[in-house]
């Protein structure tokens, strides 16, 4: 086995940068950030020094060191200065009113009890500093999903009384919010912070890069991957989620989610759309070419920075399908990419591409050619660009005369319980419902059967090399071993990290024995499944 030397400090500085430029700027008026070299700043929120560095469940407990809080990431910053007198007044609340964390597994708080903020406490912070920036912080995850509850989706009461006491006095308010999704945003509207920006959960060393973003070393470049709306109640799923005895799900808005569904019925329910995300610099983007080769798309694009910031800018390239007979978006998101970092005054060229599987329609009825699977609609295919689903604008087309099926397939999933699905014109149909079970057709499937060898010899270094085969390998491993090796050993197993998912792999002594390493699954929000992974290497 090769020696492997851990260099941390390329781990730390590339979790940094991720965090950066997964970091989505929302508003930025009155010149708020980033914030001025000599700034003096007063943080407010008591998660300021509770930074939530993942969400709850199996991820959320890998055990680290120390987690950079966002308070501490901005005493870090030498161009700036806290203010000293506001952290102490929030410790010694703190003292008294120390972080809940619930009830354990399933049970943890989705938020934490806001510090009661008096007038004069604000008043004197405004007072001596330039500007406020307010941390929020939620969580959720496994066993423990968000609800429509205030502390959760909505701001708590305490949330909105400090947004709101902080907004009247200081000029210069940024709201930073740590937390793992979207929350209900009609507060900007309400009480008119000059910045927010999502920071999200960016692990044990988010604080830090949340500091960086705000004092101008790093410039936002993230993306909305969700559409926020002005109310919770306008996005189509909310009225079926958990049905009314919590019990089931039904999927009524089909194909119909997120920006699929604004772009194409709600367009003036948006507050911020699918894509959206702004940057300290501007930039100007241009199409400057669109060609179709039969149903592959091409399109160069030209993008300059226009402003005073370095920066760095996505755009995105989306499709409008025939929609008059098969249930289709007015937009799909076919290609994306993200400049690297520009100078001001710089431009460079980027190109867009997209194949037909980008922008198929799947028919499960078939409606279109009598059978199942992804087709291409007979009709005019409309692409747009632009650096989010709201201002992308039209740059080229093509013609279809008839319909095609690029991939035909079976149908094996479709619903047991009769609903209806939004469809075509925003009108509701039938779903197709299954018919058949599909047990044999997926026995077919299924490869045969590997006969038992016995021990041979062959280690799982012999298969790497060429010596031997996968098959050769596992023919000597008998059944009950085979299964110890998918099945592992649950969380808290000695045989790897404390706090990780599980042991898989070479969890017994005759697996080890024959060169199977031991693996550790680190499922959930801080971690990747490197199951197999010994296969590769």
């Amino acid at each position: 086995m090769p020696e492997y030397i851990l260099d941390w400090n390329k781990y730390t500085d590339t979790a940094i940068r991720v965090a950066q430029e997964g970091s989505v700027l929302l508003k930025n008026d009155r010149s708020a950030l980033p914030l001025q070299s000599g700034a003096k700043t007063a943080v407010f929120g008591r998660m300021q020094n509770n930074y939530y560095k993942s969400g709850t469940g199996s991820g959320g407990m890998v055990n680290v060191k120390h987690v950079v809080s966002i308070r501490e990431g901005l005493q870090n910053e030498p161009g700036i200065t806290v203010d000293e007198e506001l952290i102490q007044i929030y410790e010694d609340w703190e003292s008294e009113n120390p972080v809940d964390p619930g009830l354990g597994w399933g049970k943890e708080n989705w938020s934490q009890k806001e510090m009661p903020l008096t007038s004069d406490i604000v008043k004197s912070a405004a007072a001596k500093n330039d500007a406020a920036v307010i941390v929020i912080g939620r969580t959720a995850g496994e066993d423990r999903d968000n609800t429509a509850q205030k502390g959760s989706f909505f701001l708590s009461e305490g949330e909105e009384e400090m947004i709101g006491k902080v907004c009247a006095e200081f000029q210069k308010t940024i709201v930073v919010l740590n937390v793992g999704n979207i929350i209900d945003m009609s507060f900007v509207e309400k009480y008119d912070p000059a910045a927010v920006i999502y920071v999200w959960q960016a692990g044990m060393i988010g604080g830090t890069a949340a500091a960086d973003l705000l004092c101008g070393k790093a410039v936002p470049s993230g993306c909305l991957t969700d559409t926020i709306a002005k109310e919770l109640s306008d996005y189509p799923s909310s009225p079926n989620f958990g049905g009314e005895d919590l019990s089931k799900d039904f999927y009524t808005e089909d194909i119909f989610v997120g920006y699929r569904y604004f772009s194409t019925f709600a367009e003036e329910k948006v507050l911020y759309p699918f894509g959206y995300g702004l940057s300290y610099t501007t930039f100007e983007v241009k199409c400057l070419g669109f060609e179709a080769q039969g149903t592959d798309v091409c399109v160069k694009v030209s993008v300059k920075n226009t402003g005073n910031y370095m920066g760095k800018k996505t755009v995105m390239l989306f499709a409008k399908t025939p929609s008059d007979r098969i249930a289709t978006p007015s937009r799909v998101l076919v290609d994306f990419k993200k400049t690297k970092k520009l100078a001001p005054g710089e431009e460079i060229e980027i190109t867009l591409r997209a194949g037909a599987n980008r922008y198929a329609s799947f028919d499960d009825d078939g409606r279109l050619t009598g059978n199942t699977g992804w087709v291409l609609p007979k009709g005019t295919f409309t692409f747009f660009l632009g650096g989010n689903v709201e201002e992308a604008a039209e740059v080229g087309s093509f013609e279809i005369s008839e319909d095609t099926m690029i991939e035909q397939l079976e149908s094996a999933a479709k619903p047991l319980q009769a609903f209806e699905r939004l469809t075509i014109g925003g009108n509701y149909e039938p779903v197709p419902l299954r018919k058949i079970e599909h047990v044999e057709t997926r026995l077919e499937r299924v490869p045969k059967e590997i006969a038992f060898t016995g021990d041979k010899g062959i280690k799982l270094s012999d298969v790497r090399t060429g010596k031997n085969t996968l098959s050769e390998f596992i023919a000597q491993i008998p059944d009950e071993d085979l299964s110890l090796i998918i099945r592992g050993e649950g969380m808290g197993s000695p045989k790897v990290t404390t706090g990780t998912a599980a042991a898989y792999g070479g969890v017994s002594r005759e697996l080890m024995d024959m060169g199977i390493p031991t693996i550790c699954c680190d499922d959930g929000p801080s971690g990747l499944i490197n199951f197999f992974i010994f296969f590769f290497e």
